[in-house]
């Protein structure tokens, strides 16, 4: 009997049969795209963090850089994925 792992591994590889992994070329690709996006968010909060520790005293835009901070590494963040999975299609 099989377990229900092995079933829904069945099923999906019917639905979406494997191609026997990733070539060395796309990795390479994958590769260059998580090291340019991981080079922007590292810019971005170098960037930001300046503004943070340069307006001490004033919660308010401390906060609003803080959230910027968040909102900007969260969409390249989904830039980078989206990237990604263009190279992972072909």
């Amino acid at each position: 009997m099989k377990s229900a792992y092995e079933l829904a591994m069945e099923k999906l590889e019917k639905e979406e049969p494997s191609t026997g992994g990733i070539s060395e070329e796309r990795k390479m690709r994958l590769d260059e795209v998580s090291k340019t996006y991981l080079a922007k968010i590292a810019e971005r909060e170098v960037f930001l963090r300046g503004k943070i520790a340069s307006a001490r005293g004033n919660p308010g835009e401390i906060e609003a850089l803080q959230r910027e901070l968040r909102d900007e590494k969260r969409r390249l963040e989904a830039e980078c994925e989206e990237k990604k999975e263009v190279v992972r299609k072909g």
